[in-house]
Formats: structure tokens, C-alpha cells, sequence
């Protein structure tokens, strides 16, 4: 298959990159510098200049390929509605391209807000309706689409997608605690995340692209549950610092932005996208790729 992957110089979708090339598919890529579309292209890729605003340009890459993977996201913490109004449109788009299509459409979401009090499910639908909502009801849009005939897929991603070179969560906690000469959790600790290699989440989604059903939800989940305390431990050791409780009332001052989501449990099973796609996880766990060091070259 030729796919069209949006975020596919990002950390997660230069994974997926290089897993569908690997694997025999072909690769259109979305690059927003001249130095990303050479990173492609010296992979084997091809790139299509543009960002998620060029629209026309997300639409010319739709059409060019046998399916999507929209990856890409601003991630601009400081302005989230700009983030979700980007995204929304986006998702729009592809989604319109592929209309009538029967094409794959594979959809990054996320775990936070599902549920509270229990692991998410693949059965959990998204709460998040409408333009004003968590990254825009990008999820329940594109899903909206399986009744145009796409084959619409989700990805909800472990808020840890951890791995070397890793710069999400878990890199800026590592950041807070140089710091401030700490690794800190938030109060006792107990709060949990799930956690993925970002390897395994990158086979996942070219599994996901070659056979999920259409309104498929897929967990890329390998670690159910991992404590922030553990967390905090870890990113301790591989420091040399020491490990403290954090006041909940100061976890903004502390860690900054990331504060609110390590306040916050996002945990989900994989049993059904496991079963799905005979999808086993075989990376190192969250915790061996900070005791490798991982977060502190």
C-alpha cells in the first residue's frame, strides 16, 4: 500500500515510516521544512511540502495514497484551541478526500478524559463532541466518516511513547527534575499511566492500516499501568538525584505544564487490539528505557 502519513518526521511517525518501508509499503510524507523532506526522501519516502494548515495540500496527499495516517498535531500547550481547531479541520479534510473511498483513515487520539476510576477500553467511545471540545471531537469526526465509506481507525496512544530520543512527557519530566535538583512525583504517588515502545506502537499502526475494521478503536498500550511514583524513581536514578513528594498545589511550579497530566491517570487495556491484530508488545518497559538512560544522554 502507498500510505500518506502526516507527522512523519515526529517521533512516533518517523517510526511508522520507517516500519511500512520495512515492510514493503510505500510511503508519502508530510514534511514542513525542506531539511524534514530530505530526511524522507533519504529514507526511501516521498514528501509533500505543507502543514496542517495547507489543507488543499493534506487533500492532494489523500488522493495520491491507498490510505492515511494522520499523526501530525501542534501540540501548541499554550494556546490547546488553536491545537484543536487545527486538528479538527484536518481531520475534516482527509476525511472529505477519502469519501466514497473505502481507504483507510488512521486517526492519533488520545486516552486522557475516557473514564475515570478504571482502565479505558477499545469500547469506550470518546466523549469529546464538537469543535470545543478535547483536540477538536477529532475522534468522533472521523468516525462520523465510516458512514461515508472510510475505513476509519483510531489510535489512542499511551501517554508515555517512550523510547531513546523521546521528547514528549516523560523527557520533560526528566527536564523539571535537573532543574530542580529532584525527581518529584505528586503527592503519594499512586496516580498511573499507561506506557508503549515507540516500536511496538509503530507496528500496531501498520497493522492497524493493513486489516482493522472500519470504526475500529486500537489501544497502542503495552504497559496498563505504570505509578508516577515509579516514574519519578526511575528518572531519579538515572539522574543521581534524589526523590520527593510533590504537593499537589505546586505541581505546576514544579514541573511546569506536564504537571496536570502526571496529576492525571490515563490508563487503558489493549486486550481487544492485542486479540484484533495478534499484536504482542515486545519493546523494553517504560521503566528499563529510563534505567538505560534513555531520557538523560
Amino acid at each position: 500500500m502507498r500510505a500518506f502519513v502526516t507527522g512523519a518526521t515526529g517521533w512516533i511517525g518517523s517510526a511508522v515510516v520507517d516500519e511500512l518501508l520495512a515492510t514493503g509499503h510505500q510511503v508519502i510524507g508530510l514534511a514542513r521544512s525542506e531539511q524534514g523532506g530530505q530526511k524522507l526522501t533519504a529514507k526511501g519516502a516521498a514528501a509533500l511540502r505543507g502543514d496542517l494548515d495547507d489543507l488543499a495540500v493534506l487533500q492532494r496527499g489523500a488522493d495520491q495514497a491507498d490510505a492515511v495516517i494522520h499523526l501530525a498535531n501542534k501540540h501548541d500547550w499554550g494556546n490547546p484551541a488553536e491545537s484543536d481547531r487545527a486538528e479538527r479541520a484536518a481531520v475534516a479534510a482527509l476525511g472529505d478526500a477519502l469519501t466514497g473511498s473505502n481507504r483507510p483513515l488512521l486517526v492519533a487520539s488520545a486516552l486522557s478524559g475516557l473514564v475515570a476510576g478504571r482502565p479505558a477500553t477499545e469500547a469506550d467511545a470518546s466523549p469529546a463532541v464538537g469543535p470545543n471540545s478535547n483536540r477538536g471531537g477529532s475522534e468522533n469526526l472521523a468516525l462520523d466518516y465510516v458512514a461515508k465509506d472510510v475505513r476509519t481507525v483510531i489510535l489512542r496512544f499511551a501517554p508515555s511513547v517512550h523510547g531513546r530520543g523521546d521528547w514528549g512527557f516523560v523527557n520533560f519530566l526528566t527536564a523539571a527534575a535537573r532543574q530542580r535538583g529532584a525527581s518529584g512525583y505528586i503527592g503519594d504517588g499512586s496516580v498511573d499511566w499507561s506506557a508503549v515502545h515507540r516500536t511496538d506502537a509503530a507496528r500496531l499502526i501498520r497493522r492497524g492500516m493493513e486489516r482493522a475494521p472500519a470504526g475500529t478503536r486500537l489501544h497502542a498500550v503495552a504497559e496498563e499501568s505504570v505509578t508516577t511514583k515509579e516514574i519519578a524513581e526511575a528518572i531519579g536514578r538515572s539522574l543521581g538525584l534524589p526523590v520527593t513528594s510533590v504537593a499537589p498545589e505546586d505541581a505546576g511550579s514544579h514541573f511546569g505544564f506536564v504537571g496536570r497530566f502526571f496529576a492525571s491517570a490515563m490508563t487503558a487495556s489493549s486486550k481487544t487490539t492485542q486479540q484484533l491484530l495478534s499484536w504482542e508488545p515486545s519493546g523494553p518497559t517504560l521503566i528499563e528505557d529510563i534505567d538505560a538512560g534513555a531520557y538523560t544522554a
